[in-house]
């Protein structure tokens, strides 16, 4: 069972963000740490496409599938990571249904999207197939996310979750609540109320729901969470060092 089905069917997948770490071998770690994916920051972080698709292809050999933030929502971005190996692709910012028909017209294959057709690549671990066959199957498994931050986004929220041939909608809780007016209090009624109307959204509409976020706000929404991703590749390695700190300051 590959992950958009695993979701579809109400289990949680859980992941992290990576900004810096350009080695591989982050995939296997996850792997070993027990998480079902890898989220590469191309809107924060500075990743290029290389490194990308060396990163993918030990994923998917490993089970543990790489997605991508890309910083905006247009062709070049979408489909390229899609075609280093890329499972999952986010939108950042995403506030309109217009917007999100763009990201699916360059994330899907006909006759869902308009993404164009390539074989033989990284997406498809350099196998063949036939056109109907990889099309089909890439649509099925690929996922792609709208990252809904902005008040606006929320005000828009049943247009953006009716689009057809979007898979999630994830709440990015630190730019919403500046969006809301409460920057950083993300357990204000405020912000509650506005990501509660996104899970409502989501249910009412057949989409994956999902958050970057800590524990106590992921526990808020565990009821509707199928898409969980915590903390990035800094926090991990800082909270890791700082135990060592603490190691140290005890003896």
């Amino acid at each position: 069972m590959h992950l958009k089905e695993k979701m579809r069917a109400g289990g949680k997948t859980a992941g992290t963000m990576a900004r810096i770490v350009r080695n591989p071998a982050l995939m296997a770690l996850a792997k070993n740490a027990g998480l079902d994916f890898v989220m590469f920051d191309c809107e924060h972080g500075f990743y290029d496409i290389e490194t990308l698709h060396d990163a993918f292809l030990l994923g998917r050999a490993m089970g543990v599938p790489g997605f991508v933030r890309v910083p905006v929502g247009t062709k070049d971005y979408i489909s390229r990571v899609l075609d280093a190996g890329a499972v999952g692709v986010m939108v950042p910012m995403v506030e309109t249904a217009g917007y999100a028909e763009e990201l699916v017209k360059y994330a899907k294959y006909p006759p869902v999207g308009g993404r164009g057709f390539s074989a033989g690549g990284a997406h498809t671990c350099y196998a063949g197939g036939s056109h109907t066959q990889i099309m089909a199957e890439h649509n099925g498994q690929i996922i792609a996310i709208a990252q809904i931050e902005t008040k606006l986004a929320v005000d828009n929220i049943d247009a953006i979750a009716a689009v057809e041939g979007l898979d999630a909608l994830l709440i990015g809780p630190n730019d919403l609540s500046i969006s809301l007016g409460i920057p950083g209090d993300l357990l204000n009624p405020i912000e509650l109320e506005a990501i509660a109307r996104v899970a409502a959204a989501c249910r009412k509409h057949g989409k994956i729901f999902g958050m970057h976020a800590g524990a106590a706000l992921l526990k808020k929404f565990a009821a509707d969470i199928r898409l969980c991703m915590s903390l990035s590749d800094s926090d991990l390695l800082i909270a890791g060092m700082k135990g060592i700190r603490e190691t140290v300051d005890s003896l």
